[in-house]
């Protein structure tokens, strides 16, 4: 990519991507045509649901594709009809053919939320979360077959503060991802691609419902990281005095607590603390799933879920 595109194609399908569309669309870019995963059930009612990407699409009147799969032929001739010389990827969710790759003359570019090397695959900003990283970004990557393998054109760094949640920081990034995507097309010669290193490789596979399991007898440390990382993704649920609750904010102490893991030690309006195998869990915020099942911090939780939790209470995996 030597020079400014006159025709994008998009691809994404989340909130993530989304937000990038958005200011792609606002920097009044070309955006052609939009890709986007098939509608899918969401809710309690399982009610097939569109993307937040073709929302905005449609919002936008940009053309949506929807292919199943992009490595059927009718899906290139689909998206071939819109001749693109560039495509922007950002949390598409389907693998891109070579064939697909090579369509737009200019390639492809991947807007990726981590510091690769760190993080290829499909979930860098829980992992990292996760993982107790203290700092992530993102990266404007040319797209080549390999898993998030390509030269990066530009990286931008950002903190990981304690208590952060997977979707604050997933927000941040796209904002800061969108940023530096804008100045890469503006002067693309200035950021020519680079090779990655060939250290610091790793995965971030794919977050399933048993990332959603806590176990208190582990240390406080990876029970805090796992529960805002997973916030709102799939939230960490526990059961009080058989309620189910989700718990969405939390930091630890390395002080540990009289009692058996997952016993509650204290409730205050400064956190709900929680004996682990080590250390003390700080619970910041809850959502009891009852009635509305309205977000909580914890002065509320104290406040008015008393009857569930309560000190001396035990919690137990949902």
């Amino acid at each position: 990519m030597s020079k400014q595109p006159s025709r994008i194609a998009f691809a994404g399908t989340p909130t993530f991507a989304a937000r990038i569309l958005v200011r792609m669309l606002s920097a009044e870019l070309p955006v052609t045509v939009v890709l986007t995963q098939p509608d899918r059930p969401a809710g309690r009612g399982r009610k097939l649901t569109a993307s937040a990407v073709k929302q905005c699409a449609q919002a936008a009147g940009i053309p949506v594709l929807q292919p199943e799969s992009l490595r059927r032929a009718d899906a290139l001739a689909d998206l071939a009809v819109y001749a693109p010389d560039l495509m922007v990827v950002a949390a598409y969710g389907l693998i891109l053919p070579q064939a697909v790759l090579d369509l737009p003359a200019s390639g492809c570019l991947n807007v990726h939320a981590s510091l690769l090397p760190r993080w290829r695959g499909a979930a860098p900003v829980e992992r990292a979360i996760m993982a107790g990283d203290t700092e992530t970004g993102v990266c404007i990557m040319q797209m080549e077959a390999g898993l998030d393998t390509g030269p990066v054109r530009l990286a931008r760094h950002l903190p990981v503060t304690a208590g952060m949640t997977g979707g604050e920081l997933e927000a941040q990034l796209a904002e800061l991802g969108a940023s530096a995507l804008i100045e890469v097309l503006a002067a693309p010669d200035d950021h020519p691609p680079r090779p990655q290193p060939e250290e610091g490789i790793c995965y971030a596979k794919k977050i399933t419902r048993e990332d959603a399991r806590i176990d208190f007898t582990n240390p406080a440390s990876h029970i805090a990281r796992r529960i805002c990382a997973m916030n709102p993704s799939k939230p960490v649920a526990v059961l009080a005095n058989g309620v189910r609750i989700q718990l969405l904010r939390a930091v630890h102490s390395k002080d540990s607590g009289s009692g058996a893991p997952g016993t509650i030690e204290s409730c205050a309006e400064d956190g709900i603390r929680i004996a682990c195998g080590s250390g003390t869990l700080n619970l910041l915020e809850a959502r009891v799933v009852r009635g509305k099942g309205t977000l909580m911090d914890a002065a509320t939780l104290v406040r008015t879920q008393s009857d569930v939790l309560f000190p001396g209470g035990c919690l137990e995996p949902a």
